[in-house]
């Protein structure tokens, strides 16, 4: 593998914040102003803004986030597992 699992959390963070700003920025930046002109430039300087602030949010939030959900899934039953 390529890093070490002391840098989990945050190739993680990294992972997860590039892969939702990328579609998150390019979705929304057609929605509000179009494909067309200069939609490279307007979709990097929403990116550029987004992704930061989401990268610093998973790297916060998700062990919290990810226990918090754990608790909402029923354990299975005894009987569910035969």
């Amino acid at each position: 593998m390529i890093f070490p699992a002391k840098y989990a959390r945050y190739v993680f963070s990294t992972v997860m914040s590039l892969y939702m700003v990328t579609i998150m920025t390019c979705v929304i930046t057609i929605v509000n102003t179009g494909y067309e002109g200069n939609f490279i430039a307007r979709w990097w300087q929403a990116f550029y803004i987004a992704w930061p602030i989401a990268f610093v949010l998973i790297l916060i939030g998700a062990p919290r986030l990810q226990s918090f959900a754990a608790r909402l899934i029923k354990k299975p039953t005894s009987a569910a597992n035969k």
